[in-house]
């Protein structure tokens, strides 16, 4: 399926790989619904940048053990994709999974808790930054294992038709996981059985470590459905309101029964893949070009100003109300108490009573 090509090209490139247009929601004066409607985006996408600015923080000084993968720079995917979704739709993703919990509308005290281990987090502490879980907000991991969330999110999509319920699986995957063999065994069965699901590929350009340039025959991920019939669209990333668009588009074409959708989203994280990673295949001069002319956040907040919907003193207390936000949610985790070591045996089996 041919990609749209609208909008402008200041905000179409993540790394100067790329020269083609992502789809826009129509340019560079998108529909944006309202005002209530672009702020609650910004905040949205604000809390995600904060929460996981401290969380780098806590990791540095070692109150958050094991892995932790950040998405800065990311937020505006997983807000803009849950502004699309219905109540009851379902979330899957891999292990860059903390704003996705955010959007979700989780609370940020209950993932900065999980974060560190403490009884009060989402899965109890058992689960820390990678694997975490909340059926009460449709959230299903948080999965350590690359790509193995995307043939578990189409089985929530086969449950959806099975039940009939009008329900679409968001299932969320990066460039890298885009190469798994699971993903087209995924693909194959969604597009047989017309499985209610959106594949999101989440592209920051680099995996792991490596560019998708040196990593993958076909750059362009959203023709990865082709051999399947499925079909795809580039969005911009960067833009939240572009990434609703086409996040609406794609859910209404599984929930209305015509199968499977494949959403690329052209993105870039900040930091490096883990906080681990020194992040020496890259520049500092392309990160810094991506913050400046391409940051989700700001291109919201240039919006909001040239509309008169806010102003610098609206924006610095939508800040400050956040940053309140995210340090009590850490001040949360830091003084909860760590699980009982009883916790170690629960919820390992589910014990079936006659």
């Amino acid at each position: 399926m041919a990609r749209e090509q609208t909008g402008a090209a200041g905000r179409r490139k993540a790394n100067g790989a790329d020269n083609h247009k992502p789809f826009r929601a129509g340019g560079d004066d998108p529909k944006d619904g309202g005002k209530a409607e672009l702020l609650k985006h910004y905040r949205d996408m604000l809390l995600i940048r904060r929460f996981e600015e401290r969380a780098g923080q806590l990791y540095g000084m070692g109150l958050i053990g094991g892995f932790c993968h950040l998405y800065i720079g990311q937020e505006a995917i997983a807000v803009g994709v849950q502004a699309a979704q219905k109540p009851g739709d379902q979330v899957i993703t891999g292990y860059r999974e903390h704003g996705h919990m955010l959007a979700c509308g989780m609370d940020p005290k209950e993932v900065m808790a999980e974060l560190t281990g403490r009884a009060s987090g989402s899965s109890h502490g058992k689960g820390g930054s990678m694997h975490m879980f909340s059926t009460e907000a449709n959230f299903y991991g948080g999965h350590g294992i690359v790509g193995a969330q995307v043939s578990l999110g189409t089985g929530l999509a086969l449950a959806n038709r099975y039940r009939d319920d009008k329900r679409v699986a968001f299932t969320y995957f990066g460039d890298g996981a885009a190469n798994q063999g699971q993903v087209y065994e995924s693909f194959n069965m969604a597009q047989l059985w017309d499985l209610p699901v959106v594949y999101i590929i989440e592209n920051n350009q680099y995996a792991m470590g490596t560019s998708i340039d040196r990593s993958s025959s076909e750059t362009h991920l959203y023709k990865r459905g082709a051999s399947f019939r499925i079909p795809g669209e580039e969005v911009d990333g960067m833009d939240v309101l572009a990434v609703k668009a086409a996040a609406e588009k794609a859910a209404e074409h599984a929930r209305s029964g015509k199968g499977p959708y494949i959403l690329e989203m052209k993105t870039y994280r900040y930091r490096g893949h883990s906080m681990s990673d020194p992040a020496k295949y890259r520049t500092r001069d392309e990160v810094d070009e991506v913050r400046k002319t391409r940051d989700p956040i700001d291109h919201v907040e240039e919006m909001l100003e040239k509309k008169g919907w806010a102003d610098e003193a609206m924006l610095k207390a939508l800040d400050a109300e956040v940053k309140r936000i995210v340090a009590d949610a850490a001040e949360f985790a830091r003084t909860s108490p760590e699980p009982d070591p009883k916790e170690l045996y629960t919820d390992v089996y589910t014990e079936v009573t006659a």
